[in-house]
């Protein structure tokens, strides 16, 4: 029963960033280009706060609490890398690198006994 709940929870906070994605759009904020990545980097920001909400059980076919929130933070540098990308590509390839440097340091460290 909670997992339909927690299901329905993250549909509702998707819709609702949609809705600020386009509401920055028509008030001005954002150009067009950016709607994406806001969702990325919002979308991003809405996985990390979950992973503790969720639980430290994790069930058979589940993702553990560890990748749910490295997938979190891959969306949210995604998206700013996206928005990088408007002041030149090795902006947004430093920052992706970077990110993905610092999970894999993250893995190895956790992971060494």
């Amino acid at each position: 029963m909670s997992e339909s709940r927690n299901a329905v929870l993250s549909l509702g906070v998707l819709l609702v960033i949609i809705v600020v994605s386009i509401v920055l759009f028509m008030v001005g904020l954002i150009d067009w280009t950016l709607i994406v990545p806001v969702i990325m980097v919002l979308s991003g920001g809405w996985l990390i706060v979950f992973t503790p909400m969720r639980g430290s059980k994790a069930g058979k076919y589940t993702t553990s609490a560890f990748s749910s929130a490295a997938t979190g933070l891959v969306l949210i540098f995604l998206g700013v890398a996206w928005y990088a990308f408007r002041f030149g590509f090795l902006y947004s390839v430093v920052i992706i690198l970077l990110v993905l440097g610092g999970i894999a340091i993250v893995v190895a460290l956790r992971t060494r006994k």
